[in-house]
């Protein structure tokens, strides 16, 4: 027995410790030239000083998202749990009470606690919406959300869309008009001001307001907020329309051709822009024998077949004007 015991001596312990401190050294050492590392937090390396070998890369940044360059400025910006955003009413400062009935460890409730629950959930939801505006947020926010999910929009999308409402609320721009209209245009709005744009239809499809009543209430909305949004490009739909039918990347380049052409030749002027993508897409998928009808190209633009024939044809025509020139 006492054959397998092991005793230690302090020369023991002290080798132990220097083995631990050289590989400790060892490994902030360059391995091809034993040089110093350095970490480059910029671009998440650890590099060598002397011979610039890269050791490790894509490191994680643990650090935070913001940069401050004084301590006024670091104790205003530093924070605990998630950042704040505009696509909920409270700005992403309450509490939320799960719907599941089962503690920590995944047990179900008893009766008695489900029922506490319950009652909390009930304050906890009249807590956060303490007034009308805040109800009528709420209401107006979870509706943008809903949409741009069906729409298939960013976040980006989103939370411009939660700006503009809140302006049009602060300015009192919704008495007359209903909480579903201001929604739904604020969200159209958002999304030609980020270049992302969604037709009228495409948008009356997934609203609960007519089509009418969206384009009304989005004048309205972007005169009283004197909004800056111009005209929507062709070109911006065509990616989708491309994806949405199967198409490959030269017929894409071929459609985007054919559009600034007609840029160029001034056939675009008055027309709608959807008409004029669908029509490109059209054209293009025949010019590089990837043959589509046109009511599948109608089906995913949403426009009709007898819109995407006028557009194909006057496309191909200044294609043909500029060739022979």
């Amino acid at each position: 027995m006492s054959e397998n015991l092991r005793t230690y001596t302090t020369e023991n312990v002290d080798d132990e410790r220097e083995t631990e401190s050289e590989s400790e050294e060892e490994e902030l050492r360059c391995p091809e030239c034993g040089g110093q590392l350095a970490t480059d937090t910029e671009h998440g390396e650890t590099v060598c000083v002397d011979c610039g070998l890269v050791v490790e890369e894509d490191e994680i940044d643990r650090g935070p998202e913001w940069r401050a360059f004084d301590s006024k400025e670091k104790d205003n910006k530093s924070r605990v749990g998630a950042p704040t955003t505009n696509m909920m009413h409270d700005k992403g400062l309450s509490t939320n009470i799960g719907w599941q009935d089962k503690d920590a460890y995944g047990k179900s409730l008893s009766g008695r606690q489900r029922r506490r629950m319950q009652r909390l959930r009930t304050w906890n939801e009249r807590f956060r919406t303490r007034d009308s505006k805040e109800r009528n947020l709420k209401q107006a926010l979870g509706e943008i959300d809903r949409m741009a999910s069906a729409l298939g929009l960013p976040d980006n999308v989103r939370e411009t869309a939660s700006v503009i409402y809140r302006r049009a609320l602060d300015e009192d721009l919704l008495p007359g008009r209903s909480i579903e209209g201001v929604s739904t245009a604020s969200l159209y709005a958002a999304a030609r001001q980020a270049g992302t744009p969604r037709s009228l239809d495409e948008i009356a499809g997934v609203s609960r307001v007519e089509k009418d009543e969206i384009a009304r209430t989005y004048r309205y909305v972007v005169r009283e907020l004197k909004l800056e949004i111009q005209p929507a490009d062709p070109e911006s739909y065509v990616p989708r329309f491309a994806s949405d039918l199967g198409l490959s990347d030269e017929a894409e380049r071929r459609a985007r051709s054919l559009l600034n052409t007609a840029k160029e030749q001034g056939i675009h002027s008055g027309k709608s822009p959807v008409g004029l993508a669908a029509a490109a897409v059209y054209a293009a998928s025949l010019l590089v024998n990837e043959k589509v009808t046109q009511s599948e190209v109608s089906e995913v633009a949403n426009i009709s077949e007898v819109t995407i024939r006028n557009r194909y044809h006057e496309l191909l025509e200044a294609e043909d004007s500029v060739a022979l020139n």
